[in-house]
């Protein structure tokens, strides 16, 4: 149960609702509740013996208990506790099938991991990995340069940025890998090392990793061509380019220094890294990196046909945010059949060089798997990551949408044309405890709900502002909203300060995916900017849809 306890307008909300069940009496019996569970909060599965576990859980009154009622008290605390929460709690557990090949889910990624500010003289630094995988990013980069005394660094190349050796990453990638998620980590490796450097990069992921580091296939998956994400528990994964089998004995090109990040016209620096790129000649023995390259080979992405005649299924490509835009406009449906059969990576273009982001559902709507974001850079683009990978535990994997699986029909994310539309009715009711602004003003506090998902689905609608009132404003406002694929969209809640005519500031949001949305009447918890909980705020709202 939550410990905040609510202002007095919420109980009167409370109290309405436990009289019109109670019929007059002083407690509700739990033929009443059980009523009010079926009725208000669409719980069509409970029967008696849910209602009086309710009633074992937050009934104190012994009286009351014995004689299988529910006080007001009670009925309060359930109404404020996990139970009542909008985010529906079976989804704070694993839940989905863990069986399919990587390519059916989205997974948390993490744009220049090592980076804690802006792109070019920004610190890198060891915490970085460490709240990545804390917030249960799955996906980890890693850019791997020469450094003294045979000790490769990792920083942002052709800048300002500050070092921190590869050993002490991968070290601290060892220790918090599995901390929040059992399931696997890559690690995407943009690598500019000389093929020196690169065998002692090899050297430390198998000496530091040890038995987490994947170091050959499974012998039988339970999928396709792809292990899935069961098959890879607790097993680190390196994403890199991989030498090609030679039949000659000559010497052989060396790891490319590089993903393809770095070849693509649109990527940061580009002309200024041209200068400094060579190709290094290895000799054929020298494939100690490359041999640690399993399931996640990065390859240059060609064309869409290209990728279906000649990809394989442990080859994934990686592009700018900027040209995976350019082919969602031209070749939606083109996209997502690909990223049914294979990995493909999205990164924030080089333009961005504050460490701002673009957009992640405008990828995860034609099912890019890894849609990499500046974890450090607060805002609407981690807000949605959030709420994205809260959902299934919180475990970095959410299961693509059958939408996006789906052989026999083709989708296509520019198109409101679909199966399943939904109509969605919110009624913010009030808000509770909300955050006041610094210096003592008093706040003016509208909610504002947006969905986001396909482009004709995407909108927002806001709540009057009620002036002066932080403690316990009340909106009683509905809100309604038909949402043509709703198993790809987020709600986002947002309260906000009305500071004048056409100007509002920030105070608290909550993210969640529709598909974990549940119905009645539900109270909303707030979190602050950088993602914390500020419990006691919240909302209280009823939702239905159909």
């Amino acid at each position: 149960m939550r410990k905040s306890k609510a202002p007095s307008s919420r109980r009167e909300e409370i109290q309405k609702i436990f009289q019109c069940y109670a019929s007059g009496k002083t407690t509700l019996p739990v033929c009443a509740l059980l009523r009010f569970l079926h009725k208000e909060q669409m719980e069509i599965r409970t029967n008696e013996e849910t209602a009086e576990s309710l009633i074992d859980r937050y009934e104190i009154e012994e009286t009351a208990r014995e004689s299988r009622c529910m006080t007001f008290e009670g009925f309060f605390r359930y109404m404020e506790s996990k139970d009542c929460c909008v985010f529906n709690q079976a989804h704070t557990s694993v839940y989905q099938n863990m069986d399919q090949p990587l390519t059916s889910y989205f997974i948390s990624s993490s744009h220049n991991t090592y980076l804690t500010g802006d792109q070019l003289v920004g610190k890198s630094h060891l915490d970085a990995y460490v709240c990545a995988l804390r917030k249960g990013c799955r996906c980890l980069e890693i850019d791997c340069w020469d450094g003294p005394d045979m000790e490769p660094v990792v920083y942002h190349g052709y800048t300002l940025t500050t070092k921190i050796l590869f050993k002490d990453v991968i070290t601290t990638v060892e220790q918090h890998a599995f901390e929040v998620s059992a399931y696997p980590v890559i690690l995407s490796l943009e690598n500019h090392c000389s093929q020196e450097q690169q065998e002692v990069m090899a050297q430390y992921l198998i000496s530091i990793l040890g038995d987490k580091l994947l170091r050959t296939p499974l012998d039988h998956p339970t999928t396709g061509d792809l292990p899935s994400p069961n098959d890879l528990k607790y097993k680190i994964l390196i994403k890199n380019k991989k030498l090609r089998p030679q039949i000659k004995t000559e010497d052989t090109t060396g790891l490319e220094e590089s993903e393809d990040e770095e070849e693509d016209e649109e990527d940061e620096d580009q002309q200024t890294k041209a200068k400094f790129w060579s190709p290094r000649k290895a000799g054929s023995k020298k494939k100690a990196l490359s041999n640690l390259v399993i399931y996640t080979t990065s390859v240059k992405f060609i064309s869409f046909s290209y990728s279906k005649d000649n990809q394989n299924s442990y080859e994934n490509t990686s592009m700018a945010e900027k040209k995976a835009r350019k082919l969602v406009k031209v070749s939606g449906p083109d996209f997502v059949k690909h990223n049914q059969k294979f990995l493909s990576r999205i990164y924030p273009a080089g333009s961005r060089t504050s460490s701002s982001n673009y957009n992640p559902q405008e990828f995860w709507n034609i099912g890019s798997q890894l849609v990499a974001l500046n974890f450090q850079s607060l805002g609407l683009a981690m807000d949605l990551n959030d709420g994205r990978f809260q959902d299934n535990g919180g475990c970095g994997y959410v299961l693509k949408p059958a939408v996006l699986m789906s052989s026999q029909r083709s989708f296509d994310p520019g198109s409101s044309q679909h199966v399943k539309p939904k109509h969605l009715l919110l009624k913010v009711i009030s808000g509770s405890n909300l955050p006041v602004p610094r210096g003592g003003k008093g706040l003016d506090p509208f909610v504002r709900v947006e969905i986001h998902g396909i482009a004709s689905d995407t909108r927002r609608k806001s709540t009057h502002t009620v002036k002066n009132n932080s403690l316990s404003p009340h909106w009683d406002s509905d809100m309604n909203f038909n949402i043509s694929v709703p198993e790809l969209c987020l709600i986002r809640f947002c309260v906000r300060d009305q500071t004048g005519l056409l100007s509002s500031e920030f105070v608290g949001q909550y993210m969640l995916p529709f598909s974990s949305l549940k119905k009645g009447y539900r109270w909303v918890p707030l979190r602050s900017r950088d993602g914390c909980s500020l419990d006691p705020a919240s909302l209280f709202v009823f939702v239905w849809y159909s």
